[in-house]
Parts: structure tokens; sequence; C-alpha cells
């Protein structure tokens, strides 16, 4: 005890000192160098981290770019990634209007589907490790040049898929497996109607139908000859334009049996002539509304043909069954390496233009994915 009280505190310090000038001079905040004592305490400022992202303001109004501090530590199972490219979803557009079903009050940066490259990992995540190229999925925040996602809801992909492929490819390609394998039990040889078919979703229903499900006839409908020709392009045997040709008349003439299967994310007068049209034992499945009508089902239609209506939500598989979700994207990956099928994209905007991206989806010029590039 008595040595230790004796021992003057340079008997401490000057070894750590000596250790710490062995390390050659560091660069103080005004970047010049120094040997200071000063600098053996950490310098919190300067260690702060930055990045950018589009934030909802305001319900309504455009975004507006802000700097954002990046947070410090990551929770359990967290994934930090640096965004390279961000998809745009429709479920976007509807929460910065204050529309969507989960409302998330202002300010808060939107985006659901996004890729890039892992930063860091969690202590407890094990499957994914720094530098590795990934697409996932989120709530809200994919609209940022960084991102902090769950690691399941993220999935390695392959150095073959860019970045921009990547972030048009998860919740389309999942939303129409699920929906055709699971829900809708297809099968090869199959008649398969999609419609909104130039959309992203529409687009993977029909690679998936015509390349992978071995469809015998995919029928396209959507709303131009210019996305007629598109579609057909990328697998559609048939293509109806719906604003100057009735659907019901033009799948009879293409499949006088019907559709076994018919893939509907419009709703509305559009849906009542899918019902119409539908084959014995065929299976509607409902994807969505893009026509803002919520069509009321007449059930002696499916009565009369033993068909069935089929329901979607491809995202509450993510917390009803976890294991069928990751199972919807593993296949497409596979299928995606096996070279079957090519995720489709129509333009791409800087996250400084990302305003303009939202008003030529509004203009109805997009056909396939826009993307949000961050770098």
């Amino acid at each position: 005890m008595s040595s230790l009280i004796r021992c003057p505190p340079e008997r401490i310090l000057r070894p750590l000192m000596k250790s710490y000038l062995a390390g050659g001079a560091v660069k103080n905040t005004h970047g010049s160098s120094s040997h200071g004592f000063a600098n053996l305490i950490p310098n919190r400022v300067s260690s702060k981290r930055f990045y950018r992202a589009a934030v909802c303001t305001e319900f309504g109004k455009p975004l507006e770019i802000e700097k954002r501090e990046s947070e410090e530590e990551l929770s359990s199972g967290e994934v930090r990634v640096q965004v390279s490219a961000s998809g745009i979803n429709f479920g976007d557009l509807l929460m910065m209007l204050g529309q969507y079903q989960v409302k998330v009050p202002p300010p808060f940066t939107p985006g659901s589907e996004f890729a890039g490259t892992i930063l860091e990992v969690a202590e407890d995540v094990e499957n994914l490790k720094p530098g590795m190229r990934v697409a996932g999925s989120v709530t809200t925040g994919a609209f940022s040049e960084e991102v902090i996602g769950n690691s399941a809801m993220l999935w390695q992909i392959p150095e073959s898929m860019t970045f921009e492929e990547a972030a048009s490819f998860i919740v389309a390609y999942g939303t129409a497996f699920m929906g055709l394998k699971r829900r809708a039990n297809i099968q090869a040889g199959e008649t398969v109607l999609v419609t909104a078919a130039a959309g992203a979703t529409g687009l993977a229903a029909v690679d998936l139908a015509s390349h992978v499900f071995e469809s015998s006839t995919v029928i396209g409908a959507c709303g131009s000859e210019e996305k007629c020709e598109l579609i057909k392009q990328r697998g559609a045997h048939h293509a109806i334009n719906y604003t100057n040709e009735e659907v019901k008349s033009s799948v009879m003439d293409i499949s006088p049996h019907g559709a076994d299967v018919i893939f509907d994310a419009v709703g509305g007068k559009i849906f009542k002539e899918c019902l119409r049209s539908i084959a014995w034992e065929g299976r509607l499945l409902v994807v969505g509304f893009a026509s803002g009508e919520i069509p009321k089902i007449p059930a002696n239609h499916l009565l009369v043909k033993n068909a069935s209506a089929v329901g979607l939500y491809w995202g509450a598989y993510a917390m009803q069954d976890s294991h069928t979700f990751d199972w919807s994207i593993q296949e497409c990956m596979r299928h995606y390496k096996a070279g079957k099928i090519n995720p489709y994209y129509s333009a791409t905007f800087s996250l400084d233009r990302i305003n303009d991206a939202f008003q030529f989806i509004k203009d109805r010029k997009s056909t396939g994915k826009v993307v949000i590039t961050m770098r």
C-alpha cells in the first residue's frame, strides 16, 4: 500500500505518452498536426458521420433533401447499409400522402426497397458481413444514402445483378411469385391474364409466368400501345390495350375457355371484366386497386364457374409467416441466377431529383420500376 501511495502520477502517464507519441502525429479538428495532450481525449465531433435523406415534412408536399447524422450504435439484429439505389413503390406515394394503411407522422424518410453495400452489422448477426452486396426492404427510410434494416429483411445479391436491378427486384418479384405459385397454385400449360402488366409487379408476373412457370398463354393488359409492345418484349404472348379493347371478348378470342389464373392489380371496372373472363376452376388474384375503386365481387360468378377469388398481401407474410416470405425471395433469386428472369426499370433519378421521379410516375410515363440512385 505504501509503495502505491508514493508512486507519482508521471510514472503512470509517462509510458502512455511515449506509446502515444510513437504512433506519430494526429490531426486535430482544424487539420493541423499535433502531439498535444488534448488529442488523447476522443474528438466526438470529428467522429460523427452524416448522410443525405429525402424527408417528408408534411403530407402531400414535395420531399426535402436533408443531412442526417448516422446513428452510432446498432440494436440486436440490425444491419447498416450504404444505399446505392432505391426503388419507388406505389405504397411510398400513398404514405407520403398520408393515405397508406399504416400512417407514419411527419417528418419521416419514405422508401421501402433498396440495394447497397453493408457497412456494419450488430454483434448477433452471423449470416451477413460488412462488404456484402444486398437488397432489402424496410417500412420507411430507403430514400437515403444510409439505412438501418433488420437482417431478416436483407438478401445477398449476385455480382451479376446491378444495384438498380436489385432495387427493382424484391417487392415486385416477391409479390408476383407468392401470388402465382402459392396463392393461385399455377400449373404449367395454363392461361394467365395479368392486368397493369407494364408496371413493376405486372412485368414480374409476366416474366415469371412465361419463363419460370411455363404458362402456355400469357396475356398482358395495359393502357397504351407502347406498353403493349413492351410487355410482349418481356414475355407476354398477347397484349390487350384496355383503353380501346374490351377485356373479356379479347381474352375469349385468344383463349376460348378463358383465363385459368388472373393477376389483377387494377380493380374497378377491369376487375369485373376479368371475373367475367375467368375459366372453369379459375383463380382470380386480388393484388391491388390502382384504379382507386375497390370492386364488389358477385359471388354467383364464382359459384357457376367453381372459381376462386384469392387475396394477396405479400408484405403480411413477413409478420405472419416469415419462412414463406423468405422462400418467395430465395426462389426468385435462384431463378435470376439461372438466367430465367430479368428485372426491369424504365428510368433512374438522382436523390436530388426524387420529386421529379414521383412526378414522372404521376404523369403515367413510367413502366416497370423507377429507381433513385444515391451515388
